[in-house]
């Protein structure tokens, strides 16, 4: 009695790697220009029109899955970064690194922010704004950052002055060498406990 293998894993496996390339291609067109076509980001990931829509049934699926891998390699990255020691200190670390993260995927945030509810975009955003509003609450504790005003603002103003430098950086009124500095010290000034 011959026996035959099952073909199931392997189409599994087959549907695991397309998707992949799929997230690949997206995170990288859509990273570079959030107009990218369904057909661009297919044609990328090596794939026909028809296996990208068997797998993303429409384009703010793919968006958001492109959007939530991005945001899974930036936790990594944050979730490395020491937030020991003097807040303000430790702000300018957290800055440092969330920077290099929003420059690289503005674009992409822009993508999402066109086919996604913005509560959804906010959700997906949840544990880096979580860092900070505990940051920022022991800085306040630590009576270095503001206590007047609200913290989801505090939390949502750090993230567009983030965004704003990303977005300056492209349009060539901000050197790159020079975003650092300017963001960290827009983003201690905003903090800042007012005399």
């Amino acid at each position: 009695m011959t026996t035959t293998r099952p073909t199931r894993p392997r189409r599994r496996a087959d549907a695991e790697r397309s998707i992949a390339r799929i997230v690949a291609a997206a995170r990288e067109l859509l990273g570079r220009d959030p107009d990218a076509t369904i057909d661009e980001i297919a044609a990328a990931a090596g794939v026909g029109r028809m296996t990208l829509y068997g797998h993303f049934p429409n384009r703010a699926e793919l968006v958001e899955s492109a959007l939530v891998d991005a945001l899974r390699d930036g936790e990594e990255v944050l979730s490395a970064v020491d937030l020991s020691g003097d807040a303000r200190e430790a702000l300018d670390r957290l800055l440092a690194s969330s920077w290099s993260l929003v420059a690289e995927s503005s674009s992409l945030l822009a993508a999402a922010q066109e086919v996604l509810p913005a509560g959804r975009v906010r959700e997906l955003h949840g544990a880096p704004a979580t860092r900070l509003e505990d940051l920022i609450r022991r800085g306040q504790g630590d009576g270095v950052f503001r206590t007047d005003l609200p913290m989801a603002w505090l939390v949502s103003a750090v993230h567009y002055l983030l965004k704003g430098a990303a977005e300056e950086e492209r349009a060539g009124r901000l050197d790159a060498v020079d975003i650092a500095p300017v963001v960290t010290a827009s983003v201690r000034s905003l903090l800042a406990t007012p005399a």
